[in-house]
């Protein structure tokens, strides 16, 4: 037998292999003592066979074979040149121990080899690992996991994420059962649709406290998640590329990272560790000494309808509310009137700029903002000069159904990467532009994996030849929100949807992955554009305060009433951003359902920040106490509430959090809770808190 472990001091991961075959995970959980036997443990892993079971059950390994009578989804499934199946065996040939795991084995008959990759890192608690395979001969891939985990056996139910246009992050409990839980996204990007994600909780945990463990797949391209419980019991979790988005014969491929962590501490504790993870050891900001700016966009101001005079007019409106960067969305090149026309040109329209982008830019800058512009680069409508130029130029049959009146350029063609980039780099040479808002608002016409490689490639080209710019990945909202887009970007837009009250809950279920750094959250137009909803500026200001805040209104519209609250809520989140920035994001375990709640805790724990956001009315009439998590529960800590002058008249009682700040222990925050005061519906208390 032959043993590893990946270890820090939350976790350890136990990998054993016997008779030199792929190693399969025999344990993985609480931290182990260093001087654990391992070869106890695999044999302590081991389970029994009985009766109508083949005499010795089949690895669960890192990628299980068919070729070894395993009973459920195989790990690879492969075809060679000629289109015949091929059944690996891989055996041991090799490994390297430093700053990671490196495991090597070959299937000399099929000139095949398998490589599994496992780093940790000790601060955030992620283990990253991904697969490589190797063929001397072409063969064609259909399905490669990247590494195996086993799913917890005390679980009852796994956590997937589901969603849509304006109603991204989604979760769904789902029990275990025999057979498998399958998702496989085939629109060609991360998608709306299926998350790549999956939290396996341990029965009993909750936000606050128990064990879980948390998956997420950093690939931008569509993804296959199988959650497989098979008949003996055992149960596997498998991360992929989408099948069959390998389309050519190839020798070399490799899986995207799969990013895991073990909690003890709930929900919580995967949700720290991959905001810390994807915040500290993925990100690379631009300017890491610059706080977030806060941001304002014009697209739900004006649309297409650009007019100098009054984008100026609302640059200014944007400044005197606090605003400190300023994005000219779609509408600004070609004769880019409507969604039908002008995609892959990224000529300044003249008619709405005679004088190109320097006015708008001279004056935003005069205001004290940057200034950010809007590209949509994998895209073109059939109604443009490059369309017509280069047909052969879109993915797909010429006869396809489009999709907000557009194509899909093949962003695996050189000649286009190469165009696109000299486009984009005349404006950015051009003018000085801070950032893009980078767009992707259409499926593929059908999946393939080298379009994902030439967007990165993209993307990579641009960064290096333009370090100072921070790109924002956008697709038509959240459709295109992982790890492997956040290498080369620096802010997610998390929905299209500027509904306060539908943010409230998506910003919270996002958290299990994304810190308040890269998730944009603006403020809204009064009538919200896409769910009708008339919601206040206190409600709509405060949910934006949550994350990296913006504004995405016409700023004529506010009354002066709406204007000051939304100043001042902005000017709190300029005192509170640099904090903030590195926080860890908890959930609350709220034990009234109307209330969707968050802790914010800074990184020396010294001081939080709790959202208690109220999405529907109350059963009871009397708020419940809401326990708050992460303190310290000798220290004593000053609670005060931020807006407590937004009580409504209806709060009549004399209660001592509306008064004054009060001082009390971490130990009766987290035991027996804060009692806020009453509150209408699609409202939300800020409780901020000191450590003495």
């Amino acid at each position: 037998m032959r043993f590893w472990r990946v270890d820090d001091t939350r976790q350890t991961l136990v990998l054993a292999s016997g008779n030199d075959r792929l190693p399969q995970v025999v344990y993985w959980g609480r931290a182990l003592p260093s001087g654990e036997d391992l070869s106890v443990v695999a044999a302590a892993h081991t389970i029994d066979v009985t009766g109508g079971m083949l005499d010795a059950n089949p690895d669960l390994s890192l990628c299980p074979e068919a070729a070894q009578s395993f009973p459920g989804q195989p790990g690879l499934i492969l075809r060679d040149g000629a289109g015949v199946p091929l059944l690996p065996q891989f055996r041991f040939a090799g490994e390297e121990k430093g700053a990671g795991l490196v495991l090597r084995f070959a299937d000399a008959g099929n000139g095949l080899r398998y490589t599994a990759r496992f780093a940790i890192d000790p601060d955030s608690h992620v283990i990253t690992c991904s697969a490589e395979l190797e063929a001397e001969d072409a063969v064609h891939l259909q399905w490669f996991a990247a590494p195996v985990m086993p799913g917890p056996q005390q679980g009852t139910e796994m956590i997937d994420f589901s969603g849509r246009w304006i109603g991204e992050f989604q979760m769904n409990h789902v029990p275990w059962a025999p057979g498998a839980r399958l998702r496989e996204n085939l629109t060609g990007r991360t998608g709306h649709e299926h998350f790549p994600g999956l939290i396996a909780p341990v029965t009993g945990a909750t936000n606050t406290a128990g064990e879980a463990f948390g998956f997420h797949y950093g690939w931008s391209g569509g993804h296959r998640m199988v959650a497989e419980e098979l008949p003996d019991g055992r149960r596997q979790i498998q991360f992929g590329n989408a099948s069959g988005t390998e389309q050519a014969a190839g020798h070399s491929f490799a899986t995207a990272p799969l990013y895991l962590t073990y909690s003890d501490e709930g929900l919580n504790g995967i949700g720290t560790a991959f905001q810390r993870h994807l915040r500290d050891a993925i990100l690379t900001m631009p300017h890491p000494e610059r706080p977030r700016p806060v941001h304002y966009n014009c697209w739900e101001a004006v649309y297409f309808d650009h007019d100098l005079p009054e984008l100026k007019d609302i640059a200014a409106r944007a400044a005197d509310l606090g605003a400190e960067r300023f994005v000219l969305d779609d509408g600004w090149f070609g004769r880019r009137d409507d969604d039908t026309t002008s995609l892959g040109d990224w000529v300044i329209d003249a008619r709405k700029y005679p004088d190109g982008l320097g006015p708008l830019i001279d004056h935003v800058q005069s205001l004290g903002m940057r200034f950010g512009i809007w590209f949509e680069p994998e895209m073109v409508n059939p109604e443009s000069d490059v369309y017509r130029a280069h047909p052969d130029w879109a993915l797909g049959a010429a006869d396809q159904t489009l999709g907000r009146q557009q194509m899909v350029l093949d962003m695996a063609n050189s000649a286009v990467r190469d165009y696109l980039f000299d486009r984009i780099a005349a404006v950015l040479s051009a003018y000085d532009i801070d950032y893009i808002k980078w767009d992707h608002n259409r499926v593929l016409p059908s999946p393939d994996a080298a379009q994902t490689r030439g967007t990165y490639a993209l993307l990579d080209r641009l960064r290096a030849a333009f370090p100072a710019v921070e790109i924002e990945s956008c697709a038509s909202g959240g459709g295109r929100i992982d790890f492997g887009i956040l290498q080369r970007t620096h802010r997610v837009w998390l929905s299209d949807s500027n509904d306060a009250l539908e943010r409230l809950r998506m910003q919270h279920d996002a958290a299990l992955f994304l810190p308040s750094v890269v998730t944009g959250s603006h403020v809204g137009p009064r009538v919200c554009h896409t769910s009708g909803r008339t919601l206040g500026m206190e409600f709509r200001a405060w949910v934006a305060a949550q994350r990296h805040m913006g504004f995405e209104m016409d700023t004529r519209e506010l009354t002066e009433g709406e204007a000051s609250i939304l100043r001042h809520v902005t000017a709190w989140w300029k005192v509170n951003r640099d904090w903030m920035a590195r926080a860890d994001i908890l959930r609350l375990d709220a034990p009234d359902p109307a209330v969707v709640a968050e802790a914010q805790l800074s990184e020396d724990r010294g001081r939080f920040v709790v959202f208690a956001g109220k999405a529907a009315t109350s059963a009871q009439i009397s708020p419940r106490p809401l326990r708050l998590t992460g303190l310290d529960p000798d220290a004593v800590y000053e609670v005060t509430l931020a807006n407590r002058d937004a009580a409504p008249g209806l709060s009549r009682g004399q209660m001592a959090l509306k008064d004054g700040p009060l001082a009390l222990s971490g130990s009766y925050l987290m035991g027996h809770g804060v009692t806020l005061p009453w509150s209408f519906p699609e409202t939300l208390w800020v409780l901020e808190g000191k450590r003495l």
